[in-house]
């Protein structure tokens, strides 16, 4: 059996237990769906942030510019909901986007009647085995980097191609295939979860009025070089 079913995966749970062993939160939550293109937008995508919140959002045009995509977050502690309550995270966004200003109110607004609102928080997944008998997780079910490195998707089908190669290689020897997909697999799931903390550091640094250079931030202040 593959579990493929993504960050509150089922089958880890059932499989490898509680999800709070594996889970790293990183401190902010990100909510998207789909929204007019009020801001008339041309293939084009601007962005938001309220001074000092560490939060903000974002609006894309896609589909040919006739609609647009909406992101939102907003720095937090880990929040207990329901993830499959939709209309519980709308008001979790509501509560802490309230007053918020820009064009906000108005895409709160058609956040109401979204279809394919989602919210969940910035969160990475790190496992010591991704497999355990006949049972081995692909994706983001076993090394979730979080949207923050930008390579969900990657990572999956990368995974996916990976695990299948070993598969056939192996000949049906499950052991020997999800070891070497293991292996294979490792240091490239390590580089890119690494890659969602240096853009945390990164966002974080720019908020602080800060330059990120690497792993090193410099502070600049007016006037000086």
């Amino acid at each position: 059996m593959v579990g493929a079913d993504g960050l509150h995966s089922n089958t880890r749970g059932l499989v490898f237990g509680p999800e709070s062993r594996f889970i790293r939160h990183l401190g902010t939550y990100l909510s998207v769906w789909t929204a007019p293109n009020i801001l008339g937008l041309d293939r084009w995508q601007v962005f938001h942030q309220m001074p000092g919140t560490g939060w903000g959002g974002g609006v894309m045009s896609v589909r040919g510019n006739s609609e647009a995509r909406v992101y939102m977050g907003f720095e937090s502690e880990p929040i207990a909901f329901d993830h499959r309550d939709v209309e519980a995270q709308k008001r979790i966004l509501r509560d802490r986007m309230g007053g918020a200003g820009w064009v906000f109110p108005e895409l709160l607004e058609h956040m109401g009647k979204a279809e394919d609102f989602h919210l969940d928080a910035m969160a990475q997944i790190h496992m010591d085995s991704w497999s355990s008998g006949r049972v081995v997780l692909l994706g983001d079910a076993g090394y979730c980097g979080s949207p923050l490195s930008g390579q969900g998707t990657s990572m999956a089908m990368v995974g996916a191609y990976v695990l299948a190669g070993e598969l056939a290689a192996a000949r049906g020897d499950h052991t020997a295939a999800f070891a070497a997909y293991e292996r294979e697999l490792r240091d490239y799931v390590r580089g890119n979860q690494e890659l969602a903390l240096t853009n945390k550091a990164r966002v974080e640094a720019q908020q602080a009025g800060e330059e990120y250079r690497g792993r090193f931030l410099v502070r600049s202040w007016a006037g000086c070089p």
